[in-house]
Parts: structure tokens; C-alpha cells; sequence
């Protein structure tokens, strides 16, 4: 099944606002293992709108559109599908009967336009809203593509797609079987190395499908597998994840759509009962804060210290003297810091030394410094490129990642 989504805003084209709707339903469809080949944006003009449905309706399945069900005299959206499907619009009494009782609460006097919310396209079915007044409307037609229309605001659209439309869907195309997902994350891999190395499986997928997304620092996988019964989709997926670890297992560290290295280092340090300190130095307190965030509920900080670039300064709060870019300082400050506070690890991350290139740009490492239980110590020199913001979070997660692999 193809799908095609169109967000409806002229305030969108001319950037006064970010379109977060179409990645949210496109993320959605990709769950179900329904296909996004086109998207587009269009403004709140009736013909450039029907120039859109009519290229749409030519390729694709399912039409989904956002935006432009408001009662503004720019949201037209409705009216424009109703044009080009050539069906009357109706009420839905039940959206109505909701306008009218707001209206009548705040002691407002409603306009005729505000009916418009209530509308939706005389055959199809109307999907209330639960945080707004605007139906969202799904259409299904005999000798053309379905249409589902869904109101603009992301705090309206993403709760009807959540509890409305997903179910809507599963029930409409997919209830002949069955659909499971798995994400796989990975820190310390490109989107690019990893789609080469996995290219083997990526160019012959079928059942389960693989899709990869690069995010920040960070890369993950979406396996879909879609089968008669949940058990034989489940074991595609487990069979599909064995082949992928093989190849890339050592960058993988968990699962989950909502899911972070930071948080799975807080859940394996709370369940081994282990806590850590933390001397930071180039990081400036993003890994402690980092650690916080995720398990502030937690006793697994034991300490922390942030050093600033002062070495007399430094020398107040550390009894060490040297080059606080150094392996060698590095690995003492780990490991006072551990002693001094009776932790099962000691992390220190030592201040930068960076150099300027002869294209003015910047390079630089830092050391990454471990020190365990048994008080075997595991250095790392990370090196980075370039100075820009990503770079201290991406050596926080590296640091995180090391730590992760030592209790493995």
C-alpha cells in the first residue's frame, strides 16, 4: 500500500512554523509497514490544493492530508476534497453539540464559521477530536484512493492519530495479519557505515523490512515483520536481529523508540546496586546532568566534580599536579575520585587539547578515563574534527558506552 501525505498551511511554506506533523505520521505508517513514497506541502489556495490531490490520487492509495480544518476563512481543506470527491458535507452532531456547549460555557457568541469544525464529508466517517473542536474525517472510495483528513495542531492530530487512527488503519488494510515492530539502537557507527555493512540484508529485505534512521550522535533500525500470527512475526524478527548483530552487534546498546544509552547505563547500574563518580573536565557537568536526567530517583551518582581550565584552581579541589590533558593525569584523577568516594567506578574526562588547522577550522582529543571495581583501568583517547556543540554530548555518550561495555 502506498501512502501520501500533504501538509496544508501557507504559514508552513513561508517558515513561521516547523511542519512536526508529517514525520509524526510518517513515523506511524512505517510501524504499520504502510509505505510513504511521496510527501508535500502546499498553502491555503483551493486550486494549488486540487492541482495536489489530482497528482496525488494518480499514484497513491492513501491520502492523507493535515492541516486546514480550522474555522478560519483560510482553512479550506475539507471544502476543497469535498470539491474534488464531489460530496456534500454534513454535520456531526456530536462535534456540534461540543461547540455549542463551549460556546455557551465561556459565554461567547459563536460565529457561523465555528460549524465548520463540525463538518465532514457526507459517506465517510467523522473522527472526534478529543482535544479540539475540528472532526478529522476518514473516506474510503470505491474507484479511487482514501482520503483521511486530520486537524493541524500536533496537540490535536498526534492524540486522534494515537487512539483513532492507527487502530482505524490496523482494521481497515491489516487485518489479515499480523504486524511487529523492533528498534535496534547503535552509538558509535555512521547511518553510512552502517548501511554498508549491512547492505547484504537491506538490499534483499522483503519480511522484515529494515529502515534506518540517523539521529543525533546516534543511528537506529526498524524492523517490521508482518506474519499470520504473532509468534511466526515475532520469529522473523528475532532471526532478522541475528543476522544484524552479527555484523554490528558491537555498536548496538538497546531498544526501544523511547529509549537512550544514558538510560540503559542508569538501569544496569541501579539493577548491579553499583555507583559512580565523576571528575569532568572538557564535558563541563553534561555527563552527571546526563546520568541525572534519566535516574535523578537513583543513588548510582556517588560524586562528581567539574574542573574548569585553571590549573591552580583545579589544584584546590584535586591534589594532582600536571597536565590536565594528559593520559597520565587523567587516569589519576579516575582513580582518586573513586577512592575518595568509595565508588564502584571512577570516570574522569580530561580537558581538550586542540589545535587549529590550515583551514582555520579545529581538531582536537580528550582522554576517557575508567576505572572499575577491581580497580583495572581502561583508557580511551577520543578525537574529534571540529568544535561544535554535538561534539561534547557525542564524548559524554562515549564515555557512557565504555562504561556500559565494562559491565557487560
Amino acid at each position: 500500500m502506498k501512502a501520501e501525505l500533504i501538509a496544508v498551511g501557507t504559514e508552513i511554506l513561508l517558515g513561521e512554523i516547523t511542519d512536526a506533523n508529517t514525520p509524526f505520521i510518517a513515523r506511524e505508517l512505517a510501524n504499520l509497514g504502510i509505505d510513504v513514497y511521496f510527501q508535500s506541502t502546499v498553502g491555503d489556495n483551493p486550486e494549488r490544493l486540487k492541482e495536489t490531490l489530482k497528482l496525488a490520487a494518480r499514484r497513491s492509495d492513501l491520502i492523507i492530508l493535515s492541516g486546514g480544518l480550522g474555522p478560519t476563512e483560510d482553512d479550506l481543506t475539507k471544502q476543497t476534497v469535498a470539491k474534488f470527491l464531489n460530496r456534500e458535507l454534513i454535520f456531526d452532531k456530536s462535534a456540534m453539540t461540543k461547540i455549542e456547549q463551549y460556546f455557551a460555557e465561556t459565554k461567547r457568541t459563536m460565529t457561523e464559521n465555528n460549524r465548520l469544525q463540525a463538518m465532514y464529508l457526507k459517506g465517510a466517517l467523522p473522527l472526534s477530536n478529543r482535544t479540539g473542536f475540528a472532526v478529522g474525517i476518514f473516506d474510503q472510495e470505491k474507484t479511487g484512493p482514501d482520503f483521511l483528513l486530520l486537524p493541524g495542531p500536533p496537540s490535536e492530530l498526534e492524540p486522534m492519530v494515537s487512539e483513532q487512527v492507527i487502530p482505524l488503519l490496523k482494521e481497515t488494510y491489516l487485518s489479515d495479519h499480523v504486524l511487529r515492530s523492533r528498534m535496534l539502537r547503535f552509538f558509535g557507527i555512521g547511518e553510512s557505515q552502517l548501511t554498508t555493512q549491512l547492505a547484504n540484508l537491506i538490499a534483499t529485505q522483503s519480511n522484515p523490512t529494515i529502515a534506518p534512521y540517523a539521529k543525533q550522535n546516534e543511528v537506529t533500525l526498524r524492523l517490521t515483520a508482518w506474519s499470520k500470527t504473532n509468534s511466526e512475526a515475532q520469529q522473523g524478527l528475532d532471526e532478522c536481529e541475528k543476522q544484524i548483530q552479527a555484523q554490528v552487534g558491537e555498536y548496538f546498546y538497546g531498544y526501544g523508540e523511547h529509549n537512550s544509552l544514558a538510560q540503559v547505563l542508569a538501569t544496569k547500574l541501579s539493577s548491579m546496586n553499583q555507583n559512580i563518580a565523576i571528575v569532568e573536565g572538557y564535558t563541563g557537568g553534561l555527563f552527571l546532568s546526563t546520568l541525572n536526567a534519566v535516574k535523578a530517583d537513583h543513588n548510582i551518582v556517588s560524586g562528581g566534580i567539574v574542573l574548569g581550565t585553571n590549573e591552580r584552581q583545579i589544584q584546590q579541589f584535586v591534589d594532582i599536579k600536571g597536565d590536565f590533558k594528559s593520559r597520565v593525569v587523567t587516569e589519576q584523577l579516575a582513580t582518586q575520585v573513586k577512592h575518595e568516594t568509595g565508588s564502584d567506578l571512577g570516570i574522569a574526562i580530561s580537558q581538550p587539547h586542540i589545535e587549529s588547522t590550515s583551514t582555520d577550522d579545529h581538531k582536537g582529543n580528550v582522554w576517557i578515563v575508567i576505572v572499575d571495581r577491581t580497580n583495572t583501568i581502561t583508557t580511551k583517547r577520543y578525537e574529534f574534527s571540529t568544535i561544535r556543540p554535538f561534539v561534547k554530548q557525542r564524548v559524554v555518550m562515549s564515555a557512557l558506552q565504555a562504561i556500559n561495555k565494562i559491565l557487560k
